[in-house]
């Protein structure tokens, strides 16, 4: 970021695990409380949940700019 750090209300870690991966998104503040969710995933989990976040993001990606910009001469 740009010269400041902004601050989040959320956290994502992630950690290998015996037989996968350990996942934890944490939120500071649900409803007055904070909350981590914890997923220990296999490999096989881990990547389809990591295909499934980069659709996401791909796909919030075109949404928000549907047309590359035009050059103008």
């Amino acid at each position: 970021m740009s010269g400041s750090q902004r601050s989040r209300d959320w956290s994502l870690s992630v950690a290998a695990a015996e037989d996968g991966v350990r996942v934890e998104f944490g939120l500071n503040d649900l409803e007055g409380r904070p909350l981590t969710a914890i997923l220990d995933l296999d490999r096989n989990e881990a990547r389809s949940l990591a295909r499934a976040l980069l659709a996401a993001a791909g796909d919030a990606m075109e949404r928000t700019f549907p047309h590359p910009p035009s050059v103008q001469e």
